[in-house]
């Protein structure tokens, strides 16, 4: 078990590095410090929660799929879509993950590769929502960089608006769309009826 765990301490040290991992999309719109991909994907997390409760899917199963979707990226790094506009990126996150917890207990290594395939498949209610998460998340970054003075994050916001699926997620990037990012404080400090 010392040895399995070992493996599990390796990864966690691995993880990490998705703190300083940027996305790497957002330097296109001009953003010079963009979001690390570990603050995307616990919003993302957090947003695959709140989509599955209103859609009627299990929010902890979709949370959990949410945060390890981008887990890949200690070894592949955030590809863009410019990037596998030439081929870049095209390594199956299966292989990724299959590698990354080789040498972990089973129970756990097994878990992992099952979310991960869950995930990529995007067949049940909570890889759904897990996957509008990652979009709205997106959505939700570009709004705030573009209220920041990023103006062409709006690319970000429209493609991503166009990709969401459940009723839940489109009824909430329109409420996004409407509500300003600091909306939040104003109406806290008593400023907005």
């Amino acid at each position: 078990m010392a040895e399995e765990l070992t493996q599990v301490a390796r990864f966690l040290y691995e993880a990490g590095t998705l703190k300083q991992s940027k996305r790497t999309g957002w330097w296109m719109a001009g953003v010079r410090d963009p979001e690390s991909v570990a603050e995307h994907a616990w919003r993302t997390s957090l947003i695959a929660s709140i989509i599955a409760k209103l859609e009627g899917a299990d929010p902890a199963r979709a949370a959990f799929l949410a945060v390890w979707h981008d887990s890949q990226e200690t070894r592949t790094g955030d590809v863009n879509h410019l990037a596998k506009k030439y081929g870049a990126g095209e390594v199956d996150p299966a292989v990724v993950t299959a590698d990354q917890v080789a040498g972990m207990p089973e129970a756990l290594a097994s878990t992992v590769r099952e979310l991960i395939s869950e995930y990529e498949a995007r067949e049940s209610a909570e890889a759904i929502c897990a996957r509008d998460a990652d979009k709205l998340e997106c959505m939700l970054q570009g709004i705030e960089y573009k209220a920041q003075g990023y103006e062409h994050a709006q690319r970000w916001i429209d493609n991503s608006r166009g990709r969401l699926v459940t009723k839940t997620a489109n009824e909430l990037a329109d409420q996004l769309l409407a509500t300003d990012p600091l909306d939040w404080l104003r109406s806290t400090l008593g400023e907005l009826g």
